[in-house]
């Protein structure tokens, strides 16, 4: 049963300890997660303060509790919530790093907490990352000492890597250990590369408290948001204890809570198969059309069969024995998500000029205009091209005006090897001296320089190409960026001046460096805004991924088939991007290619590939 103080929590009456092995709450979006979760902390604290006593507090780094932070700033600043009973311990520290780099979790504690508030200096403890490697036994073994001499900690806040690491403790961590000097696993490397532009700048090693010193806290919040986290938090949560995701150590706490938001949760069982858990109508779901695709699709890929080739006994074996009895039989089912399936497929993503009838993914308001204004929104240059290169190439093909706009200058992105080539190749050509190259300007050049010619490839018009620049992305570091009121006024300003009649966003809020949430945020923000200009209403807002993660077949509203020719020219786009090769963490697998092998298991058309979307409401 959800404690009191996590009311706001979606609501889910059935018991799920059969698959579920540590409690948890699921909120709808990260803020309110991180309210909840300040509320306990504070409320820890001014409970300490009645007893005359120190609330000890354990704490984490990383995107996960920033909003945590921002709102026990603003307690403490208009609730007068006071942190001078407050001993805190953070849970790690890059090795070798200095507490006054950037990337320092010193840095980021005090950036984000630590002086916004009234904690005294000399309370608040991390481990040292600058002392001289011969010292860094003796360095962790005074950080336990200290823990142990505060009376341990009451209340231990974590966040989860891909890998499963609480802390940095990496796969493979044992139980028993205390806080100790470690080798980063290689993923957690590649997430880390935000904060440092360069996977090889990413120190290799790092301190951290151990598994048997967290789980001695008297009370652990883990707290994890968004899709690139759902896979990682079902193996958590869902999964046996093992070394190898030392995360699952925690289903062994007396009093642990994981707090997520709906995108972590998505591959719980819960919340992928509802059905399995029990009758829908207890959980406050009901099987209406967007249910039945679901288990439609599932149940197909759960049997490798076609959706058409589907049976009664396939449905009973799986336990949609519900959905038989409310869909009469096999049959009708079958042909009723075949049907929807195939009226997302089109090969007119933008409406078809003199044509009786419009594609059945589009809204009679918008399927009449054309041709259309239609605007692409790439998070980096590169993005658009690679997730729906092939759809950018049809609809300019087919008359369209389409306008690509870079949110961002992506210059983060670009190795030093490749800026000191270009410096290189400048200063042989005497055009412009290496003291006067400016390696961050060389860095946005050489993106936009890729972006152009992608976007040549794929026949979009250069006056078409639009680079924002959004000022969020040039902050100290990509885990510290916020976006401002700024970025969402010049995001406004531009759909003002091109008034789309199609707009085309990046739905990959799997993005582990956080950008293409952010810049998700901000056209939310900026549309909002224009929600009562006329252009708004017969405009249409699509959303691709293709980068991190593919939408789910039953979430797919418009999907655009792929020709060879198309593919191929496609690919030749994507390969403009040339800086981008060989960057850690850049997607390897083109969602495309799977998307069309998906709808041909389906029973739909053998595609060469398909790019997918769903419709933005």
């Amino acid at each position: 049963m959800n404690p009191p103080l996590y009311a706001e929590a979606l609501p889910f009456p059935l018991e799920t300890s059969r698959w579920e092995r540590i409690p948890l709450v699921i909120y709808r979006e990260p803020r309110t997660a991180a309210r909840q979760v300040a509320a306990e902390i504070a409320g820890l604290i001014r409970a300490r303060e009645g007893e005359g006593r120190f609330a000890v507090l354990g704490l984490a780094t990383g995107s996960t509790p920033i909003f945590i932070y921002q709102e026990l700033v603003r307690l403490h600043r208009e609730e007068g919530l006071s942190f001078a009973n407050v001993i805190t311990f953070n849970l790690d520290e890059y090795y070798p790093m200095s507490p006054e780099q950037a990337q320092s979790y010193h840095h980021f504690m005090r950036q984000h907490l630590f002086d916004h508030v009234d904690l005294d200096p000399k309370r608040a403890h991390l481990p040292d990352g600058s002392r001289p490697r011969t010292e860094a036994a003796r360095v962790c073994a005074a950080y336990e000492e200290l823990i142990q001499r505060a009376g341990g900690i009451d209340l231990q806040l974590l966040g989860i890597g891909r890998t499963g690491h609480i802390g940095f403790n990496e796969p493979g961590s044992s139980r028993r250990s205390g806080t100790r000097f470690i080798h980063l696993d290689r993923v957690t490397r590649q997430d880390a590369m935000k904060d440092f532009q360069d996977e090889q700048a990413v120190p290799r090693t790092a301190i951290t408290m151990g598994v048997r010193t967290i789980l001695a806290a008297r009370r652990i919040v883990l707290m994890a948001f968004g899709e690139h986290k759902a896979a990682i938090v079902q193996r958590t949560v869902e999964g046996e204890i093992s070394p190898e995701v030392p995360a699952t150590f925690l289903q062994d706490h007396e009093n642990c809570l994981m707090v997520i938001d709906e995108a972590a949760a998505a591959e719980l069982t819960r919340q992928r198969t509802p059905w399995v858990v029990g009758p829908l109508e207890e959980m406050g779901l009901a099987w209406n059309d967007a249910m039945v695709r679901r288990a439609v699709t599932w149940l197909a890929c759960e049997t490798s069969k076609a959706v058409l080739k589907l049976t009664d006994e396939d449905y009973n074996s799986h336990s949609l024995q519900d959905l038989l009895a409310e869909g009469g039989n096999a049959y009708e089912l079958n042909l009723r998500v075949f049907r929807q399936l195939q009226n997302t497929i089109t090969g007119w993503p933008g409406g078809k000029p003199n044509a009786r009838e419009q594609p059945r993914t589009l809204r009679a308001s918008s399927a009449a205009v054309f041709p259309k204004t239609i605007v692409v929104f790439s998070p980096h240059p590169g993005d658009g091209v690679r997730a729906i290169g092939g759809t950018l190439t049809r609809l300019a093909q087919q008359g369209h005006a389409v306008h690509l706009v870079y949110q961002v200058s992506g210059s983060n992105q670009v190795r030093d090897e490749v800026v000191e080539r270009y410096i290189d190749v400048l200063e042989h050509m005497r055009m412009n001296p290496t003291a006067n190259c400016d390696p961050a300007r060389v860095r946005a050049a050489i993106r936009r320089g890729e972006a152009r010619v992608a976007a040549r490839v794929c026949g979009i018009l250069p006056e078409r190409l639009h680079f924002l620049n959004l000022p969020f992305y040039d902050a100290a570091t990509e885990g510290h960026r916020r976006w401002s009121d700024e970025d969402v006024d010049l995001t406004a300003r531009l759909l003002a001046e091109i008034q789309p009649h199609q707009i085309y966003a990046a739905g990959d809020l799997a993005d582990p460096h956080g950008t293409h949430r952010q810049c998700h945020e901000i056209l939310t923000a900026a549309l909002a805004q224009g929600a009562r200009e006329p252009w708004f209403t017969q405009c249409e807002a699509w959303l691709y991924r293709g980068l991190w993660m593919a939408w789910p077949i039953h979430e797919v509203d418009m999907a655009v088939p792929l020709s060879p020719v198309e593919v191929e020219c496609k690919r030749r786009a994507v390969a403009q991007h040339e800086s981008q090769k060989d960057i850690a963490g850049s997607p390897s697998e083109d969602w495309a290619y799977a998307a069309g092998r998906q709808f041909d298991a389906l029973g739909l058309s053998d595609y060469e590939a398909v790019e997918t979307f769903h419709r933005w409401t």
